[in-house]
């Protein structure tokens, strides 16, 4: 290793410091502002990778060329700097803090250490890693702002309602719904589009939010709320360049493992499960009530349990730790879909205030 100036070894630890305290910042709020789990971990994680890479620096060089009183950019301030509007404003400019830092670290590292495992390498892949952690905590922050209301996800096959489409949906949107799929899989295009925009209409006159299963194309055309995809259909990435920034986009996820990633993919929302035999869906195999435990101990990205629920096993889905759950069969077999929506929120509520 050359022989960097005092100089140098000031830019180093100034630019570690802010990196090490932006990242305590932005854990914290996922800890204590998210009560998230996983993010936490992943910060946490980002942290300690920092401090393991930062001891190729040698600590007495840092302390030595460490001058705070002599410091021109301690009396520089803006005004902006002291004013956050809310907790997501401090993780917001905390985390292009931290990157900021991560690349003055990663630019005067070249100058110290050229070898190809260098600081400067380690440090830029540190930094890719904070983008993902950026989007997914924020992602995580505007979905659960956006969804705050919704507890009932009505998914809704035409075919499958007893009482009549129109007539259940009406049903189930006066009684309390407010996010509402459509979940059509052998309409032809041309009828599921004009399909999708008679439930847009409908759920515009209640404020409820509209999702179209697998298709983006369909939900940009229908003017939806957003999309929902499953393990095998389009990416996250992929539907998103579709709907654009603003839309939802939900991930089925059937395994603790793919709905980690789907946080960090950027969904806003997920579908877990499933949880029990359902008479609209065939599954293979059920992830059952462990993975909803699982979800629910570590992921505060809002997402529905799905599968076979009904009033008979509600009380055990939301034992196990769901807020959220997504129904189909429950409701659109019920003769009464009006009465069956208001039962289970109320039993919801019930179960939620004892548990």
């Amino acid at each position: 290793m050359s022989d960097p100036s005092t100089e140098m070894f000031r830019i180093l630890d100034a630019a570690a410091n802010r990196a090490g305290e932006g990242l305590r910042v932005v854990e914290d709020f996922a800890r204590f502002g998210l009560n998230d789990a996983h993010l936490s971990r992943l910060l946490k994680e980002c942290r300690h990778d920092l401090a393991s890479t930062l001891a190729a620096l040698p600590e007495a060089s840092r302390l030595a060329a460490r001058d705070t009183l002599g410091d021109v950019g301690t009396a520089i301030g803006t005004a902006s700097e002291y004013q956050r509007g809310s907790a997501v404003d401090v993780a917001r400019a905390s985390f292009k803090r931290v990157q900021e830092a991560l690349r003055t670290l990663e630019e005067f590292g070249k100058l110290i250490d050229s070898d190809s495992a260098s600081l400067a390498r380690r440090i830029e892949q540190l930094r890719y890693r904070l983008y993902t952690a950026e989007k997914a905590v924020l992602r995580t922050q505007f979905s659960r702002e956006r969804l705050i209301d919704q507890r009932l996800y009505l998914l809704v096959t035409a075919s499958a309602c007893v009482a009549g489409c129109e007539a259940v949906v009406h049903a189930a949107l006066t009684a309390g719904v407010k996010l509402l799929q459509v979940r059509e899989k052998t309409m032809p295009d041309r009828e599921l589009v004009a399909h999708a925009r008679r439930l847009r209409e409908w759920t515009r006159e209640t404020d409820a939010l509209l999702i179209v299963n697998d298709r983006p194309d369909i939900a940009v055309l229908a003017e939806a709320d957003g999309v929902h995809v499953g393990q095998g259909e389009l990416s996250v990435r992929d539907a998103r360049r579709i709907v654009g920034p603003d839309r939802l986009v939900g991930v089925s996820t059937h395994t603790i493992e793919q709905a980690r990633q789907a946080v960090l993919d950027g969904a806003d929302y997920l579908g877990v499960g499933p949880t029990f035999p359902s008479g609209t869906k065939s599954f293979e195999s059920f992830a059952g009530l462990e993975l909803v435990r699982q979800v629910a101990s570590e992921i505060t990205l809002p997402w529905f349990a799905i599968g076979g629920i009904n009033a008979d096993n509600l009380a055990d889905v939301q034992s196990a730790g769901a807020s959220r759950i997504a129904l189909s069969g429950a409701i659109l077999t019920a003769t009464d879909p009006h009465q069956a929506v208001s039962e289970l929120l109320a039993a919801s509520c019930r179960n939620q205030r004892t548990a």
